[in-house]
């Protein structure tokens, strides 16, 4: 039987240099990620929790939201005490793939 420490294991980061452009698209295509690259990008880095943003989702749907974010190399999280923070990983992401998130972040990008 294995033994719960009561740690959650740590985020799975991939680095923007290795995610293909169609995965960046499909990850910047929901609007609800959308919103949360917009509010971390008008965030101080490593500030805002996973619970912080304003989405009309549950946590599962939120948690799923964040790995695809992840897995795009748009976002880094790391855990600090009961909180999971989170950053824009915006300077690597824009050298990946350069004018990509500025379009994103653009206030008429979804209108």
């Amino acid at each position: 039987m294995t033994e719960r420490t009561g740690h959650r294991a740590a985020p799975e980061h991939t680095h923007p240099d290795d995610v293909p452009v169609l995965a960046a698209l499909a990850a910047l295509s929901d609007p609800v990620r959308v919103a949360l690259v917009r509010e971390l990008a008008g965030s101080p880095e490593w500030t805002r929790s996973c619970g912080s943003f304003d989405v009309p989702v549950g946590k599962a749907a939120l948690s799923h939201h964040f790995a695809v974010l992840r897995g795009a190399g748009l976002v880094e999280q790391r855990d600090n005490g009961p909180r999971r923070v989170n950053r824009l990983r915006r300077e690597e992401f824009d050298a990946r793939f350069p004018g990509l998130l500025d379009l994103v972040l653009r206030a008429d990008a979804l209108g």
